[in-house]
């Protein structure tokens, strides 16, 4: 186990997502991945008119509240993709992927990434942090090339693009944290681990 941890606590990921992960293992957090159950459509709908950060925080502590892991402490993380006030969710079809993009293509969206920490059934901390995405402005033609390269497994990301990878291509200014654009705000998740003791450095 990593020396950096206080082997006096267990860590566990509320999430499926891979990029989550993968910030946590260069991190060097020692953790498992357990299920959350969560309906965040039914949430969403039951916080009309909430703020991004509002919603992002809400959604993150519903995932870290739903598993089941006793004594551990469990981090739930979600992310909101918004522009003017409207909302965007990952898309299932090519159709709606080229909706989405041409309705961000040009512009300035904004990503917020909330995590928040349980630990039997109680938060214990939480945290959010937002970036600002501003996409070059793209043809119908760019943007069936940009989701022929991409592949199909860009429509899991809520804005159609994975930044890591050929997503960024699609951009000319971005202002955020790297990890708050990836979906979960590790400076501030790293300083409330800090803060309950869970890390030693």
């Amino acid at each position: 186990m990593s020396s950096i941890w206080n082997e006096d606590f267990r860590l566990a990921l509320a999430s499926g997502s891979p990029t989550r992960r993968r910030l946590l293992e260069a991190a060097g957090l020692p953790f498992e991945v357990v299920a959350a159950d969560v309906d965040e459509r039914a949430l969403e709908a039951a916080m009309p008119g909430a703020a991004p950060e509002n919603l992002a925080s809400a959604l993150a502590r519903a995932k870290a509240l739903s598993a089941r892991a006793s004594g551990t402490l469990v981090i739930g993380a979600d992310q909101v993709l918004s522009l003017d006030g409207a909302l965007f969710h990952k898309s299932s079809t090519r159709v709606q992927a080229i909706r989405t993009l041409s309705a961000l293509s040009g512009r300035a969206h904004r990503l917020t990434s909330a995590f928040a920490i349980a630990r039997d059934g109680e938060i214990v901390a939480s945290g959010a942090d937002a970036a600002e995405m501003t996409m070059r402005a793209l043809g119908a033609a760019a943007l069936d090339e940009y989701l022929d390269a991409a592949g199909p497994g860009v429509l899991g990301s809520v804005g159609v693009y994975q930044w890591e990878g050929i997503g960024a291509h699609l951009f000319e200014r971005v202002q955020g944290d790297h990890s708050t654009i990836l979906g979960l705000p590790m400076l501030k998740l790293l300083a409330a681990l800090r803060g309950l003791g869970a890390l030693r450095l």
